[in-house]
C-alpha cells in the first residue's frame, strides 16, 4: 500500500489533474507550477509551507563580521560525519594576508549532498561555529558533480548571505535562524545559559539574540509537580 500511496501523491500533483496539492510527503511543501518560473508574469510564484525553526538544510560556512572565515581546516567535521559525505583539508595562513584568524584555514571544503543526511552532528563538532545548516532543502541536481559543493559554492558571500545557485529556491527566511544558532542560544541543556548569547558574531547577522525560552519548561524547573507529557 505504500507503493501505491505514493503514486498517487505523485499522480495528484501531475499539471493534467490541477497540480494544487501540497506534497509536504515527497516535494518539502512546494506546489506544482504549469509554468516555468518567471516565464508568465501573471501566475505567481509557487509557496513553500512554514519550516520548522530547527530544520536542517544547506549547509553555509560562515564568516566573522570583520570578513575572515570561521573555518579553521581543524576536520572536526568530517571525522564525526557519520556517512562520510565531509572532505576537508587545512592549510597554514599566509601572516600577511591571513583568510582566517587563526594559524590555519580551510583549503578545501567539500560536501557531497548525495551522501548527507542531513544530521547535523558537523555543526555541533565545530568549535568556531563555520558551519551551519540553512532552512533550504528545495535544491536538487541533474548531475553527480553538481551534488558536490565547494568550498567556493559554500562560504557565504560579503554580505554574509549564502550563494545562490541555480538549481536552489532560496526564498527569504531560508537563511534564518540557522540550525548552529538554535543550538548555541537556546535554552535548552544547561538552565546557566538561559538567555545568555553563546555565538560569536556573524558577518550580515551581527550578534543574535537568544531564543525565547519555553514556558512549561521553565515552569517545570521551577516547580518540579509540573510535567509535560508529549504523546
Amino acid at each position: 500500500m505504500c507503493y501505491l500511496e505514493g503514486f498517487g501523491v505523485t499522480i495528484r500533483q501531475h499539471r493534467l489533474f490541477g497540480g494544487k496539492r501540497v506534497t509536504t510527503e515527497y516535494s518539502g511543501g512546494r506546489y506544482a507550477r504549469k509554468h516555468g518560473r518567471g516565464s508568465d508574469p501573471d501566475v505567481a510564484d509557487d509557496e513553500k509551507i512554514p519550516k520548522p525553526e530547527r530544520l536542517h538544510g544547506r549547509h553555509v560556512l560562515n564568516r566573522y563580521e570583520d570578513g575572515m572565515e570561521k573555518c579553521i581546516g581543524c576536520e572536526l567535521c568530517a571525522g564525526v560525519c557519520p556517512a562520510n559525505c565531509i572532505h576537508v583539508r587545512g592549510a597554514d595562513n599566509d601572516p600577511v594576508n591571513p583568510t582566517s584568524p587563526g594559524e590555519r584555514f580551510g583549503w578545501i571544503y567539500e560536501i557531497n549532498y548525495l551522501r548527507c543526511i542531513h544530521c547535523d552532528l558537523c555543526v555541533e563538532a565545530c568549535p568556531t561555529e563555520a558551519i551551519t545548516e540553512s532552512k533550504l532543502f528545495e535544491f536538487s541536481f541533474t548531475n553527480r558533480k553538481d551534488a558536490i559543493y565547494t568550498k567556493t559554492e559554500l562560504v557565504v558571500d560579503d554580505d554574509g548571505k549564502p550563494q545562490v545557485l541555480p538549481w536552489e529556491d532560496w526564498r527569504d527566511g531560508d537563511d534564518d535562524n540557522t540550525s548552529g544558532w538554535m543550538r548555541a542560544t537556546s535554552p535548552s541543556g544547561d538552565a546557566t545559559f538561559e538567555g545568555a548569547v553563546g555565538w560569536s558574531n556573524e558577518l550580515g547577522h551581527g550578534t543574535r539574540a537568544p531564543e525565547v525560552p519555553h514556558p512549561e519548561r521553565d515552569a517545570s524547573r521551577v516547580d518540579p509537580s509540573v510535567r509535560t507529557v508529549e504523546r
